[in-house]
Order: C-alpha cells, then structure tokens, then sequence
C-alpha cells in the first residue's frame, strides 16, 4: 500500500493519496487539483472515490475539479453535506478571507454510514470524530489512521470554530483514536504524521 502526502493550499491542508495495487482513493483534496492529478499519475492507480474528514474550505477546494476529471464520486458525512455549498459555514465566507473566493461544491454522492467501506482493493471503517466540527470523521485502514483535524502531532483541532467542541474532540480521540493498537501512523489534516502511542504519551491534551 502507497500513501502519498501532498500538502495543499496556503495553509498547508494534507491531502492524501491512499493506493493499493489498482485502486486508488482521494482524501480531503483542499487545492492545488493539478499539483494532485500530477501524483495519481505516478502512482498508476485508478482513483475510485474522495472522502471528506470534514468540509471546511481547506480540506475541499480542489474537490469538484477532480471529480468531474476523473468522473468518481464523493462521500461526506451527512452532518455536513450541506456545507459545501455554504461558505459561512465551509468557512471560505468569513470576513478575515476576503481575498478567498467562496468555495461552493456540488452536493456529494454519497453520505457516510459509521461502517467498514470497501472500495476496489483497499477496505477502511469510518468512525465519528467530532469535536473540531460536527460531522468530523476519521478513516482507519488495516494498520493506519487518517485523522483529518482531529487529532495532530502534538496537538488537536481547533475548537473555536463553529460546532467545536473540546470535551467532545477529547472523548472522540480517546473512544476511536486511542483504542487502536499504539503502532498504529496517524496521518493528520495538517503537519507531521504520528502515532497513537506518541500521542498518548505526549500530546500535551491528553
């Protein structure tokens, strides 16, 4: 299995590339659409879906781009499905970015269900991480997580934003993060990959 770590935007948004022999899935694609279908190429693997951890502005800029390109379809969860096409509330509206451009996606194809999904040959579970927004989720594969912002090296998502909530990020990350084996990367929406022990031993949070 590839993941492959392309930060995008301005500030910084990890979008992932998760690859197993023929299949491919694209998760949270913030911007920078050329700069990602440049490493699909790479990879010569067939993109099946995009995911969303969640869907403000910088985890969905480059979404509609890559889904018309490729012709795949996007899963959400349904707590925020219609964010992405409300800018105050994907946060591409507020007042401190007025030199951004409203993002406004097309409505996804498909709503999360907290199950395991497969898709070609790479399988994952969803699970409910609220805390940094509402409708937060994380991805657990066979031996990796991918976080989105909920739980960072070193640190978590904001909670200031609307939705937030710190208790709830708090038991999020100690009721589905922090049960999985400690071995276990965790790939975050921004900055460095970790790992559950790490986290657990030193994330000042915890």
């Amino acid at each position: 299995m590839e993941i492959i770590k392309i930060p995008t935007g301005e500030i910084q948004e990890n979008c992932y590339l998760v690859a197993e022999k023929e299949s491919l899935l694209i998760i949270d694609p913030g911007a920078d659409g050329p700069i990602i279908k440049q490493e699909i190429t790479k990879l010569k693997a067939k993109p099946l879906a995009i995911l969303l951890t969640h869907t403000h502005y910088d985890h969905i800029g480059a979404v509609d781009e890559l889904r018309n390109y490729y012709d795949i379809p996007l899963y959400v969860s349904p707590l925020e499905a219609d964010w992405l096409q409300d800018p105050m509330m994907n946060l591409s509206g507020l007042g401190r970015h007025e030199d951004m451009a409203n993002i406004v996606v097309t409505p996804a194809d498909f709503l999360f269900v907290l199950k395991e999904y497969v898709f070609g040959d790479l399988s994952f579970k969803v699970v409910a991480t609220p805390g940094h927004s509402i409708g937060s989720v994380s991805f657990i594969f066979n031996d990796f997580v991918i976080s989105g912002d909920a739980l960072f090296r070193g640190s978590i998502g904001r909670t200031d934003l609307p939705t937030g909530n710190l208790q709830q990020l708090l038991t999020s990350i100690k009721t589905e993060l922090f049960t999985l084996p400690d071995e276990f990367p965790v790939y975050p929406g921004h900055g460095d990959a970790t790992t559950i022990e790490r986290e657990k031993q030193t994330n000042p949070f915890f």
